[in-house]
């Protein structure tokens, strides 16, 4: 991979967690229950539901600042762009559409096709069992 690309995909990772960190102050205060949301069982229930959906997409960005910290990793370590299985290069179609890509397409193809026959490969991913830390 060229240095160029290299640099321009350490700049999107840095932003993606720079966002991804202001986004945690922003929804941590939207945890706070005011009050006047708390009026009866409709507003409650409400409330509840709310909270249910900002904690799930609380989820997804602790998942993908993972991710963006693992991509991070891997541009240091001069292996981004590699796949971890086949250790060829990733497509770079692949790395813009999806830059914290670890496979290249064959290898994430297979996997996919394993998980899918194995009840664990059907869990959902986003509590990021699947993820290594």
């Amino acid at each position: 991979m060229r240095k160029t690309d290299l640099i321009k995909f350490k700049k999107l990772f840095e932003s993606q967690r720079s966002n991804l960190l202001y986004n945690d102050r922003v929804i941590r205060e939207d945890f706070i229950v005011q009050e006047e949301e708390k009026f009866d069982e409709v507003d409650q229930a409400t409330t509840d539901t709310e909270q249910s959906m900002k904690m799930r997409l609380r989820n997804r960005e602790i998942l993908h600042l993972k991710k963006i910290d693992l991509a991070l990793q891997r541009v240091e370590e001069g292996i981004f762009g590699l796949c971890e299985n086949c250790e060829e290069a990733i497509e770079m179609k692949r790395l813009q559409a999806r830059p914290t890509a670890t496979l290249c397409l064959g290898c994430k193809e297979d996997e996919e096709r394993k998980e899918m026959l194995t009840a664990v490969g059907r869990a959902p991913k986003s509590l990021g069992n699947s993820l290594r830390v």
